[in-house]
Formats: C-alpha cells, structure tokens, sequence
C-alpha cells in the first residue's frame, strides 16, 4: 500500500503540465464522429455548459448508444456524472475511455483522483504514473524506437520532438527526426532538424554527415524547380536525375523525381519520352494524379485520346474538384470526337506539335502533288479536287495561331456546325473547288511561284 501523501506529492511537481495536457487533449479529439453522434455531443455539450445536467446526460446517453466505441462520448457522459457528484456511475465510463483510447491521459488523470478518493491507492498510482510519463524523456524515447520498427515514422517523429523539449542538449533526438524526414523524403524539413543539432553541438560528425548530403540534395531540387518554373524543362531533368545518382538509397527521391521528369517532358511536348516516365511513376503509384494528368497531356500530342480520356477520368476520381483536370477531360472528349470527322495535322501528315515552318512546307510538296491541273482523267481530277480542299483547308487553319488554336482545343473553325453548336451546314467544310480557283498555294513566300489555269 502506498500512502495518500506521497501519491499526491510526486504528482504535485507536473500537475500543471498535466492540467495543460487535458485541455488539449480534450479539444483535439472530437475528430471521427458521425454526424448524428456529433449533433449529440455538441448539443450535449452546451447544455452542460449551461448547467443542464440532466437534459446533457440525455445527449450523452444517445450518442453512446449511437456509437458504443466512441470514447469521446463516455468520457464527456462521465463529466456529467461528476459533475452530479455521481461518481460511482462516472468510473467505469472513464475505465471504457482509456480501454478505447489508451493514451487519452485526461480519462486516466481523472480515474486516479477518483480510485484515490475510494482509497484504491495502488491503482490510483499505476495511473498518475502512467500520467506522469508522458513528461518522461527515455520513454518517450523508447516508444519511438517502437514506431520505428512498425514502420510508423510520423508517430516516431511526434515522440521524438517531444524528447528534444524535455531533456536539455538532445542531439540525438534531432538526428533521429531529421533522418526520419529524410526518409520520408521531406527534405526541407530533414534540414531544418539536423540544422538544430548542429545549433546544440557544431561538431557533431553523424550530424554534420546527414547535414551536407541534405544540403546537396535541397539545393538539387529548388533548382531544379526554379528552371521549371523558368520553362528550362531540359535542364530542370538533368537536375532531377542529379537528384536520383545523389540518393538512390530512399526509394521516395527516385519516385518524386520522375513525377516531376514526367511533368517536364510533358511540358516539353516530348510525349513519347512523358508516356515512359509517367507510366514508371503510375506503376508504383497508380492514383498519381499529377502523373496521370501529365500522361493524359502526352497522350493527346500523340493523338492517343482514348488513353487520355482513361487517364484524366482515373486522376478525376481521385480529385473531383481539380479545373486542369475536368477542362483536360473535356478537350479529350472533344479531341475525340474530332478524330472521327477531319483532322488537318493528319491531312498534311504532320504532328500535333509541329511548328509553322513544317506545315508550310508539307503542304507546298502536298498542294504540288494534288493540284486538279496535274490530272486529265475526270475521276482522278475530282478526286484531286477533294484533296486539294482539305489541303488548303488544312494550311488555312494550321497556319493562322487563332485558328489552330481553336482546332487543338477540339473545335473545328471551318466547320459552320462546330462553330454554332450543331445544325445545319451539309459537312465538316463547305468551300467548293470554285471558291480555291486563282489560289497560289505557294504565295507564303519561299522561291516557289506557280501560275494555274484553269478550264
């Protein structure tokens, strides 16, 4: 048996802290409830605050029916029993609470008062102790350890802070949280922590160590960003696969660094080298959104637009609410649908990225080739014809920057039923054969200058 004095005495140095820690505690853990249970609790809440014991314990009562697991609900229906001096009833709903949460220190706290109060002393003990070493640095420490080994390093992490502010000069604590950041691929803030090591102890060789290969790295990745942000998409790749021989150790910086070489070759408008590294990316984490987006932009400069569409309504699920995505969506669609009427890179055989200079000179070679002159049969002259329309018709959109424009964003600008949302027209272009009589298809410039004639 342990006397009431020396309980109360060794709990009376941290009962300050320990008072802090409820509030805390009891603010930050109304996370998790359904919505009919929080109604309860929040209702019940404020009647307690007014004083309406009876009426609050009614609130309580239905939300513990409403969710028998949530601690939350038994702890606050055993404040109203305390509150009514009933503290019998309030015991074994604060025994439930740390049975459901067992780190919830207010609930332990307020079981050792009222186990010391029946004068159970040895129990009230075991908790104030088990209070009292939440303060406790080599415990803390050692907890730590543990998250480690479950492969819970955030968890780690939290002790592990703590640690650093309860024991005076913890080196060892801030190495340990830098390299857990490392880890985790959180650069920025693995150089922080390690940075407060060396703050405590500047020749600190295991620190040091972590310190310049966390500095090389960080100052790898904000340039390689700041030549993104430039558009210098090139260089920025040859930075980030820097980034992967500097630390090909933690799977995260090879992970992250192809998400962002993905991006820049999509950027780039190199799609087939975006599709491979994407695709890299989305094996590893297939609900990548900012990898499946750029795939999807890769996919439409190769006119893959099936692939597209698959990619942006996949990246859709993940975030509903994302513009780039629902417009990216939508030209795929409209892309598409396009594909299946007239497309004037594929008349001119050029690809979508093609600059002006390569359009201009596949349709001189292809207007030279089709023109109705160089044909006598009447059959191959007619259908020279067609093809000499959708040759000009091609150069006409491909070459105007406003008009091309409007033709990669799905949009047909020479289709008089795409431009006015459907109705009448009679096809996807309607200028006759007539209406190119006179045209010099070579009249851009260059040392080409034909006359035709015609019949």
């Amino acid at each position: 048996m342990v006397a009431p004095g020396s309980v109360t005495s060794r709990l009376g140095s941290v009962f300050p802290f320990l008072l802090v820690l409820v509030d805390l505690q009891y603010e930050g853990a109304e996370c998790g409830v359904n919505a009919d249970v929080e109604k309860h609790l929040e209702l019940g809440k404020k009647l307690l605050a007014a004083g309406q014991l009876a009426d609050a314990l009614s609130q309580f009562h239905a939300a513990v029916d409403g969710d028998p697991d949530n601690y939350i609900a038994y702890y606050r229906r055993a404040t109203v029993f305390l509150a009514m001096g009933k503290s019998k009833a309030a015991l074994p709903d604060l025994t439930k609470v740390i049975e459901l949460k067992m780190d919830f220190t207010a609930a332990r706290l307020q079981r050792g008062h009222l186990l010391l109060k029946q004068g159970k002393l040895d129990e009230a003990e075991d908790d104030f102790k088990k209070v009292v070493c939440v303060w406790d640095a080599e415990l803390r420490e050692l907890r730590a350890e543990c998250f480690i080994k479950e492969g819970e390093p955030r968890k780690a992490i939290s002790d592990l802070k703590a640690a650093s502010k309860l024991k005076n000069d913890n080196t060892e604590a801030f190495y340990k949280i830098s390299t857990l950041y490392y880890q985790l691929g959180d650069h920025e803030l693995s150089l922080s922590e390690v940075r407060e090591c060396l703050k405590l102890d500047q020749d600190h060789k295991r620190c040091f160590a972590h310190y310049k290969q966390v500095k090389k790295l960080n100052k790898l990745i904000e340039s390689a960003e700041e030549l993104i942000r430039d558009s210098r998409y090139t260089d920025a790749t040859s930075k980030y696969e820097s980034v992967m021989k500097t630390e090909p150790n933690v799977a995260e910086y090879t992970i992250r660094s192809k998400e962002r070489i993905c991006h820049c070759f999509s950027k780039d408008e190199k799609p087939v080298e975006a599709i491979r590294v994407c695709s890299e990316v989305l094996q590893v984490e297939p609900d990548n959104v900012n990898a499946l987006k750029d795939r999807a932009e890769a996919y439409l400069i190769e006119e893959m637009y099936d692939e597209a569409i698959q990619d942006y309504e996949t990246a859709q699920e993940h975030n509903e609410n994302d513009q780039q995505i629902r417009e990216g969506l939508e030209k795929a669609q409209r892309l598409l649908k396009q594909s299946q009427k007239r497309d004037y890179y594929k008349i001119l055989g050029v690809k979508r990225n093609a600059k002006k200079q390569e359009i201009i000179k596949a349709y001189r070679k292809l207007a030279m080739q089709w023109h109705p002159d160089n044909f006598q049969n009447e059959e191959e002259k007619k259908k020279a014809e067609k093809k000499f329309i959708d040759i000009a018709a091609a150069k006409e959109v491909l070459s105007d920057p406003e008009m091309r424009k409007k033709f990669d964003d799905g949009e047909d600008p020479l289709d008089a039923e795409s431009q006015q949302g459907g109705g009448g027209g009679g096809g996807p272009f309607h200028r006759s054969w007539n209406s190119w009589q006179g045209f010099n298809p070579f009249s851009s410039g260059g040392p080409f200058r034909f006359k035709f004639h015609f019949n």
